[in-house]
């Protein structure tokens, strides 16, 4: 099992959460990000810029480094202009990956994204729950930039024999967003852009490290998995929000009443991941 990591993105929503459930874990954590506040300096973070390939590199040559968690990226379309996002962000997945089969790290865990499967799903989907072969359906270059990088990944992962393991996060939630829930109950329109996915950020930092400690003959070349919450965003059972607002679209299976229309049973059967985290617990809508 890896004990040093390198968390990239640290000072993100995800990241802090990646950071503290690995360290309370037992690893040891070397968090780096572009955006690094007095206090993430005082508590060690690194400041790094990893759209250059030779901090990339010194970031992963920590003195003994198994693997990295990577999270750094623009994390979603329109914060950026298009051009921007699928720059910066290929140049970062790029030699983070370059660099990990250099300084032969002995995994590189990735955060890819739900958008690789068509989101949003303006055209509906073919099928729900979606799964892992609902892709590649990029509808924005941030988007393609996660498809972009699955395919760099599969190719560096072949030519080092490093597994790299993509993970596919829905729409990442805080306990605190969770309020906000209420504002969206009346319409189920209002969130059918993602199939009313979310996954708490606690369950983001378990399904990282499942990906750190799964067996590496499980997770050979290169994976990817759909990380989602067990359930939807909405009160409204899942079957009656997909035939109201995608009445063409085919339920394959039964989901339960709650049941998230993002399939995460690849991760659970692999990863061992299994959500812990609902917005139900902490709010009523």
């Amino acid at each position: 099992m890896a004990q040093r990591i390198v968390v990239t993105g640290a000072a993100g929503q995800a990241g802090r959460a990646v950071v503290t459930d690995l360290r309370e874990h037992g690893y040891e954590v070397i968090a780096t990000d572009t955006a690094v506040s007095r206090a993430d300096r005082e508590d060690g973070m690194l400041r790094a810029d990893l759209t250059d390939y030779g901090q990339a590199v010194e970031v992963l040559s920590e003195p003994g480094t198994d693997a990295v968690v990577h999270l750094a990226n623009i994390p979603a379309p329109g914060l950026s202009t298009p051009a921007v996002t699928f720059n910066a962000n290929m140049a970062m997945n790029f030699n983070v990956f370059a660099a990990a089969a250099a300084v032969k790290l002995s995994r590189v865990v990735w955060a890819s994204s739900e958008t690789t499967l068509g989101l949003p799903f303006d055209t509906p989907p073919r099928y729900a729950p979606a799964d892992e072969d609902h892709y590649p359906v990029p509808t924005s270059t941030y988007a393609l930039s996660k498809v972009a990088s699955e395919t760099i990944a599969g190719h560096i992962a072949q030519w080092s024999g490093i597994p790299f393991i993509a993970l596919r996060f829905s729409n990442i939630m805080a306990p605190e967003d969770y309020s906000r829930f209420r504002e969206f109950q009346d319409d189920p329109h209002a969130r059918k852009w993602n199939l009313w996915g979310y996954i708490d950020q606690r369950d983001v930092a378990q399904a990282c490290r499942k990906a750190l400690e799964v067996d590496a003959a499980a997770v050979t070349g290169n994976p990817a998995f759909i990380i989602a919450a067990a359930d939807t965003v909405m009160n409204r059972p899942s079957a009656e929000l997909l035939a109201a607002v995608y009445p063409q679209v085919k339920l394959t299976r039964d989901v339960g009443e709650h049941g998230t229309l993002l399939a995460i049973d690849r991760a659970r059967e692999v990863l061992g991941f299994n959500p812990e985290h609902s917005w139900r617990n902490h709010v009523t809508a």
